[in-house]
C-alpha cells in the first residue's frame, strides 16, 4: 500500500477516535499512528506490533509498544482495557481474522479497522480479462509472495458481522483516487470502494423483561377442566 493512501487512511482512523482516549493499535510498525494519535489527538496510547526491529525503533521514540502478534497475543489483555483498538491493513493477513475481531471487541469498547477490498472493479475486471490474480496499488504482490491469506470482498465483511452479532457504527469507503464516501449511503459501494474503514462495537443481550401487567395475566392463567 502507498504512503499516501497510508496517510489518508491514518486521518480517518483519527477522526473517528475522540481526545482522551486510550488507544491500542495492533500491527503498529514503528509507531506512526499512535505517535500521530498521541500529539493531536491526546491519546494514551500502546502499540502491539510483531517486528522486533520496528519494536525497538517505536520504543526508543518514547512510545509503549510491545512484540507479539493478532493472533497469539491479545489474550494477556484484560476486558475493555481500552476505549478503541485500531487494525489497520493487516486483517487480511491473519489466519483466524474473526477470532481476532473477537478478541479485539472483548479487550475494546469499539475497534476500527480497515481493509483493501477484493471486489473492486479494477480487480474483477483484471481477473476476468487476464485469468490470473490481480496486482493493483492496494494488492501489490504476486500470489506466491503476497502476506495476505484470506481475500474477501466489503460484502463479505458486512456479512460476516452480521452473522457474529457484530454492529457496524460507521463504514467509510474510499475510491481509488482517494475519494471519501458513506459506504451505507451507496448502492455500488463493493465496486468502488479500493479501501474500507469500518468502526464497530459488540451487540450485548439484555434478557426480555415482561411488564408487570404481562407478568400478571401470565400467572393468572388457569386451566379449567
Amino acid at each position: 500500500m502507498n504512503i499516501k493512501s497510508i496517510r489518508k487512511d491514518w486521518e480517518l482512523i483519527q477522526k473517528l477516535i475522540e481526545r482522551n482516549r486510550k488507544v491500542l493499535d495492533i500491527g503498529c510498525g514503528d509507531g506512526n499512528l499512535i505517535n500521530k494519535l498521541e500529539k493531536d489527538n491526546d491519546s494514551i496510547t500502546s502499540g502491539l506490533e510483531i517486528d522486533g526491529f520496528l519494536v525497538r525503533k517505536a520504543i526508543s521514540n518514547g512510545l509503549i509498544v510491545v512484540q507479539g502478534s493478532a493472533e497469539q497475543d491479545l489474550e494477556q489483555y484484560s476486558d475493555e482495557s481500552f476505549d478503541y483498538v485500531v487494525l489497520s491493513q493487516t486483517l487480511q493477513a491473519t489466519i483466524q481474522p474473526k477470532k481476532v475481531l473477537k478478541e479485539m471487541l472483548r479487550i475494546g469498547g469499539k475497534v476500527i479497522v480497515s481493509f483493501p477490498n477484493f471486489g473492486h472493479w479494477k480487480i474483477r475486471a483484471q481477473l476476468l480479462i487476464n485469468g490470473k490474480m490481480p496486482i493493483t496499488t492496494n494488492l501489490p504482490y504476486t500470489w506466491y509472495d503476497t502476506p495476505n491469506i484470506h481475500f474477501f470482498t466489503l460484502k463479505d465483511f458486512q456479512e460476516m458481522c452480521k452473522t457474529s452479532n457484530i454492529i457496524i457504527e460507521k463504514s467509510i469507503g474510499l475510491t481509488s483516487s482517494g475519494k471519501q464516501f458513506n459506504i451505507e449511503n451507496s448502492l455500488m459501494a463493493n465496486l468502488i470502494t479500493h479501501e474500507a474503514i469500518f468502526l464497530l462495537s459488540k451487540r450485548s443481550f439484555e434478557p426480555i423483561k415482561l411488564k408487570s401487567k404481562e407478568r400478571i395475566l401470565s400467572t393468572s392463567r388457569v386451566k379449567v377442566f
